[in-house]
């Protein structure tokens, strides 16, 4: 098992329950486990009876289980306000008031978040030598698969970045000193060399997930869900991103065989349905199915989740 393990899918599937339920697992094996939740929907709170913010809490009633829940808005914030300051150190005062405006416009852009929010797993990467395991608890799918492309789509960008500024850094050099070659064309460009720290941080992040984490699919028995599962499966095998397996989670509990009376009969068309939904994302996803967890009547926590965590058969070592 790699050190990082993700858990996606598609909202409302039970993400937080799963990876909840891995992390006690692997806490309760011995491990140095850290939980983080990246979702705005933040339930882990409610999962450890415990409130929890962007510094790793230890659980209580754990030796070995942290949590941290990362605030998708206060990363915005945080990443905006290091360009800002970085860029404030770099660039003549007539023309931070439009450094401003265009940090104030960024925060509204389309990606702003999962930017932000990249950077915040880069550093939780980083840091993760305390750490056995880290288990991730994923926004919704679409927010996932923007947020795990971004290594290939910006390091590409800022290679070219790197590219144009090298050349401007060059072409002003040459008209200061009259046309000559310039001596020093990158030396001590702040630009330059905030550009490569960028590069560096997408081309670690890149690695570390292709080479050293896992990830699973959540979904539940219904078409929607399983649909939607094989979309994503198909697009991280395009980041080159190793799914290692599905979890159905909310599977129908079957009644009593003398139970005949009008709930046992929905219960039995319910599992019907879902029983066709299972063996369709078996023989359709490629990725198996590595866990199905029966829907609990009460909010999972306490002993529910050990029960729960006992049905999810994914190893832990």
């Amino acid at each position: 098992m790699n050190q990082f393990v993700f858990f996606g899918g598609k909202g409302g599937v039970g993400k937080t329950t799963v990876s909840s339920a891995f992390a006690h697992k692997c806490a309760r094996a011995g491990q140095e486990v850290l939980l983080v939740s990246t979702d705005p929907a933040h339930s882990t709170a409610d999962v450890f009876d415990q409130e929890f913010d962007d510094d790793p809490r230890p659980v209580e009633g754990y030796d070995s289980l942290s949590v941290m829940e990362i605030d998708p808005e206060q990363a915005v914030d945080e990443h905006l306000m290091g360009i800002k300051r970085s860029l404030g150190d770099q660039v003549s005062p007539a023309i931070v008031n439009e450094i401003d405006r265009q940090i104030e416009l960024a925060h509204r852009t389309p990606g702003a978040h999962e930017a932000a929010l990249f950077d915040q797993f880069i550093e939780v990467m980083r840091d993760a030598d305390a750490f056995d395991r880290v288990v991730f608890d994923t926004s919704p799918t679409g927010g996932t698969l923007r947020l795990l492309s971004l290594p290939e789509y910006l390091g590409g960008w800022i290679d070219r970045l790197l590219e144009k500024r090298e050349e401007s850094v060059k072409l002003y050099e040459r008209a200061a000193i009259g046309g000559r070659e310039p001596r020093r064309t990158q030396v001590g460009d702040p630009i330059i060399a905030r550009l490569q720290a960028r590069k560096e941080n997408f081309e670690f992040a890149g690695e570390t997930l292709r080479t050293d984490a896992s990830f699973y699919v959540v979904l539940n028995p219904d078409q929607l869900s399983v649909r939607e599962t094989s979309r994503a499966v198909d697009q991280l095998r395009e980041y080159d991103l190793n799914v290692s397996g599905l979890v159905v989670n909310r599977i129908t509990p079957e009644p009593d065989a003398e139970e005949t009376g009008r709930g046992a009969r929905y219960l039995r068309d319910r599992i019907e349905t879902e029983t066709q939904r299972l063996r369709e994302a078996r023989e359709s996803i490629d990725p198996p199915v590595v866990a199905t967890i029966e829907s609990r009547v009460r909010e999972v926590k306490g002993d529910i989740l050990e029960s729960v965590a006992a049905e999810l058969e994914i190893g832990s070592e």
